[in-house]
Order: C-alpha cells, then sequence, then structure tokens
C-alpha cells in the first residue's frame, strides 16, 4: 500500500525482499564482489536480471570535540582521483565484528582518538541501485588521544594522510557549498547539525539495530 500520512504510522521503508531465483559471483575482487542475480517483482511476472557490489558495510564516525569541532582526514580516492575530507570511517570486513567495536577500531586507527560516549547519528544505504552498501554513522564525543606509542602505523592510501580540527559551521558549509563531497561525511554532518538544532534529543543509543536489510554478517537485524 503507499504512504498514508494519515494513517498514525511514521514514514519508513519497506522490507520487501525478492527471492533469488538465480545467484552466481559476476566478478570477484579484492575487496568486494559483484554478484548478479535473477528475481520476480511478482509471481509470473518477467524474469529480471540485476549485477550489484555485494558490500560488507562500514561505520563512519563524527568525532566532536568540546569547542564544536569535528575530527576530519584527507584521503586519497582512486576512483575519483582526488584527496576527500571525509570523517573517519573503514569497512566491517572483521566478521562479527560489532558495528559499534569497529567503529571505536577505526577512530583509534584513522584519527588517533577514543571516545568516552557514542551514539548514532544516521543510518544509510550508499547507492541502493547497485550496491548491497549500508552505513551507520556514529557521533563520538568525550574524546581523548590514544599514546603516541600506541597509535596504528598507517599504511596504503592512509599514509600519510593529514588530520585536522573543523569547526562544525565551517564543515557544515564546505559540504553545502559543494567543496566536500564524500557522502558519510556530507550525511553525517547534516545529521550532527539536525541534531543539534533538537539538543541531540533525537540520538539512537550506539547498540541500536539496524533496521533494514543487509548481507553484513557483522550486522544483526531485528
Amino acid at each position: 500500500m503507499p504512504y498514508d500520512p494519515h494513517d498514525g504510522g511514521p514514514l519508513a521503508d519497506l522490507p520487501a525482499a525478492r527471492a533469488a531465483e538465480e545467484s552466481e559471483t559476476a566478478f570477484e575482487g579484492k575487496v568486494w564482489d559483484v554478484t548478479r542475480e535473477a528475481f520476480r517483482m511478482h509471481d509470473g511476472g518477467e524474469l529480471l536480471v540485476r549485477e550489484f557490489i555485494r558490500h560488507p558495510g562500514a561505520v563512519a564516525i563524527v568525532a566532536l570535540d568540546d569547542r564544536d569541532r569535528v575530527r576530519m582526514i584527507r584521503q586519497y580516492r582512486h576512483p575519483v582521483g582526488q584527496e576527500l575530507w571525509e570523517v573517519p570511517a573503514g569497512l566491517l570486513d572483521v566478521v562479527g565484528e560489532p558495528m559499534l567495536a569497529a567503529a571505536r577500531r577505526e577512530l583509534a586507527e584513522e584519527a588517533d582518538l577514543v571516545a568516552g560516549r557514542w551514539d548514532v547519528l544516521v543510518d544509510f544505504y550508499t547507492t541502493p541501485g547497485s550496491s548491497s552498501e549500508l552505513i551507520r554513522v556514529f557521533l563520538a564525543r568525550e574524546l581523548a588521544e590514544v599514546p603516541e606509542h600506541q597509535r596504528h602505523e598507517r599504511t596504503g592510501e592512509e599514509a600519510g594522510m593529514p588530520l585536522a580540527w573543523v569547526p562544525v559551521p565551517e564543515a557544515v558549509e564546505a559540504v553545502l557549498s559543494g567543496r566536500v563531497r564524500n557522502p558519510s561525511t556530507a550525511i553525517g554532518l547534516l545529521a550532527l547539525q539536525a541534531h543539534a538544532a533538537q539538543d541531540y534529543a533525537g540520538l539512537r543509543p550506539a547498540d541500536a539495530p539496524w533496521q533494514g536489510t543487509t548481507t553484513s554478517a557483522s550486522v544483526h537485524e531485528p
């Protein structure tokens, strides 16, 4: 049934997975695979074939200090050929690792920080027409630096990447102006601004269940 704003129920995505009649790995990659599946929208309907990236999912962290600044990193992204200003983030590539544990790990590894308070800012699918990738963006507060001798040695695209503290209004303006385009960063910062306007009353607990369909072994659906 179509959404009826007068029926008293909240606006929400509808779980309605169609069973795959055929499924195969069309391409096996280093980080993720491309899956080809055939399904029908309804019994007796046309058999549809779609390819999509089967992604393990990821977490991102908006780390907010007591001076209303967020921790940002500048990381090279080869598909777009740019070094993007981003909030810390990482894949859910450790089987069975809870999303919050992954977020704690990524914050320490990428931003040299630990946090005493965690909440959920926002959940989203990055490109649901072509990928199963989901991202949960956490809000991390009550921050402290990881001691220098305990810091993670960053390699690959992360080696030598700049870190910065950016005032929230400046970071939000950079998103709205089109100068900062990473999706986790844009969505996370705008969600931060929206929650701050409500004095953070709408934040969900850090262990809130993921509400949608997922292929990640690290996410447990309610």
